[in-house]
């Protein structure tokens, strides 16, 4: 699904939201959770990514966007902190060299400080930026013995920015977030969340 579609999801719904006289923002204090999906794609160059597998050669290209998946809890303080535990699917970006495939899954979890800025009708700004542990498998070759390729993990930041909207408890997100795993593999999310604030 592209990600102008995961954007549209909660964008559209918010108007519809806002038309009823109950469209009124819960305490910004408290637990909440949330599920979301969306896009993904690996910000870095081809040969990077290959540097990060332990690609031999050049004679290969990537396939670096994938579907992805996350979910979240977090504590909000006041209306303007918050901190949040996630966990990400960042999906399997391909190398790929003639008729060989290696796959490239990703997985990420970690803590995030989250700056809220709320701008009224129940729509707030957010940044947030935190460390991620995360974990990316290499499946597959590239068609030589000598070429089965590396796995890595690692613990790098990880940051973003986005809107959120509440309706009483309801809350719905769009966000981008930039996982920095390496120098040479960095992977852009651009996610949909739908969440629910105790």
């Amino acid at each position: 699904m592209k990600k102008t579609t995961w954007f549209a999801i909660p964008m559209a719904l918010s108007p519809l939201l806002l038309m009823t006289p109950t469209a009124q923002a819960a305490n910004a204090d408290g637990l909440y959770l949330g599920i979301g999906g969306g896009y993904g794609e690996v910000a870095s160059s081809d040969s990077d990514i290959g540097k990060f597998a332990g690609a031999d050669g050049s004679n290969y290209r990537v396939d670096d966007d994938d579907s992805v998946y996350k979910a979240f809890v977090g504590y909000e303080y006041n209306p303007y902190f918050a901190t949040e535990a996630f966990y990400a699917d960042l999906g399997k970006p391909n190398l790929i060299r003639g008729g060989n495939v290696v796959d490239l899954k990703s997985k990420a979890y970690g803590l995030s400080l989250v700056g809220k800025l709320p701008v009224g009708a129940g729509f707030e700004l957010f940044a947030k930026a935190g460390m991620a542990r995360w974990e990316t498998d290499a499946r597959g070759n590239l068609g030589a013995a000598s070429n089965d390729l590396d796995d890595n993990d690692g613990i790098d930041p990880v940051y973003g920015a986005g809107v959120q909207f509440r309706y009483q408890h309801l809350l719905l997100r769009t966000e981008y977030e930039r996982y920095d795993f390496d120098s040479d593999f960095q992977v852009d999310t651009y996610t949909a969340s739908v969440g629910w604030q105790f």
